[in-house]
């Protein structure tokens, strides 16, 4: 157990409620949505194994494709923008509402050497800001944000998770058990006001949850997830969280299988409570019952990163497209596919980090990390 430091009792940016985090990996990213304001006709929701299902996509409504920025950092040249997520407040280096992505790569462009974190205004045209560079930041894949704008970076080769103040200061960094290749990474705050992070590790395909208090605890919830044990540029994991706080339920993406998973009731998941068995396909523990896939199989293919629509859809991001495409593929969480968009005609294995802001139907913005252009772009009205 890591004691929190005194920096850390007494900044606001650990406080217990959320309203963007990102998450993953991969990019991967999520948002914690605050209690849902009446949807829009259009969304027309039907249940669903975890709550409410919209049968409707957002992402086809979203027409317009807008370059944000570029992610290099100005100060060190760090580039291969994995981690993104959304800053909720105005804090130290991050303004309300700002991109932060975090680089894998070094200037030199080899995978896994990046240390940086950078912002962007979510505006067309924007520059980036440096925010921190650190040696627990090696390997950066995900980042999330608290409501103080306290970041949480998972850092793969590394292989710790640093905890920086808003202005990028080293606060903590939590290394060892039971961390192995973090690859994961997200704050989830439930509609009763407990919080904790959730942690992904590449090496062993597990889950961890840190519970946060005058110390910091680990519970290892789910084991046994297929992992591919690739170097940096080419691990296949758990990944791209995204957390629905309306129905308490963590939703990742596992390039390994090519699925998308659920636990619904994540905050009661106690350590072990799931284990992953035949692939990944089935589960067994105590938890069993709270484990489900989502979706498995084509169009999926690689997907890394993963983030929750205002209207409860996901939307996830592939990296291993035979074609040599860029999809972005929406689905229901009742595993129906809504969408598939090429959102990148070069290269495949561009995307990364995705993140959406919004409340509803027409102020949705899908944000993403485009590895080949080495910027941030939306997708939007």
């Amino acid at each position: 157990m890591l004691s929190r430091p005194k920096e850390f009792q007494r900044n606001g940016a650990f406080a217990l409620a959320a309203i963007f985090i990102m998450a993953g990996c991969n990019g991967g990213i999520g948002r914690v949505i605050t209690p849902a304001a009446p949807q829009p006709a259009l969304s027309r929701n039907v249940p669903s194994a975890d709550g409410i299902s919209s049968e409707v996509s957002l992402l086809k409504q979203l027409k317009k494709q807008v370059v944000i920025g570029s992610t290099v950092d100005p100060q060190n040249g760090a580039q291969n923008p994995y981690g993104l997520t959304v800053a909720p407040i105005t804090a130290g280096s991050l303004t309300k509402g700002d991109l932060v992505a975090c680089n894998f790569n070094a200037k030199s462009n080899k995978q896994g050497t990046g240390a940086s974190i950078v912002a962007l205004h979510p505006i067309a045209g924007s520059t980036p800001t440096h925010v921190s560079s650190n040696k627990t930041l090696v390997g950066c894949d995900a980042l999330a944000l608290d409501t103080g704008d306290g970041i949480w970076a998972a850092s793969m080769v590394a292989n710790d998770n640093p905890v920086l103040s808003p202005s990028g200061k080293l606060i903590t960094n939590i290394s060892g058990k039971p961390f192995d290749q973090p690859w994961g990474q997200i704050y989830a705050q439930t509609q009763s006001g407990s919080a904790a992070f959730y942690a992904t590790n590449a090496r062993t395909g597990t889950i961890v949850r840190i519970n946060l208090g005058s110390k910091f605890t680990y519970d290892v919830i789910a084991t046994g997830f297929p992992v591919n044990h690739g170097v940096p540029g080419t691990a296949l994991a758990p990944s791209g969280l995204a957390y629905d706080a309306s129905i308490d339920t963590l939703y990742f993406a596992d390039g390994k299988n090519d699925t998308v998973v659920a636990f619904k009731n994540v905050t009661k998941i106690p350590k072990g409570g799931i284990k992953a068995v035949d692939g990944g396909m089935k589960f067994s523990g105590p938890s069993a019952g709270d484990a489900r896939i989502v979706f498995a199989g084509k169009p999926l293919n690689g997907p890394i990163s993963t983030a929750l629509l205002p209207d409860h859809n996901l939307v996830t991001g592939n990296t291993l497209d035979p074609a040599g495409k860029n999809l972005i593929i929406e689905l229901s969480v009742s595993g129906k596919i809504l969408e598939v968009r090429n959102v990148d005609t070069g290269a495949a294995g561009a995307l990364f980090g995705i993140v959406a802001t919004g409340t509803n139907d027409s102020n949705t913005k899908i944000y993403f990390n485009d590895d080949n252009d080495n910027n941030v772009q939306v997708l939007e009205r």
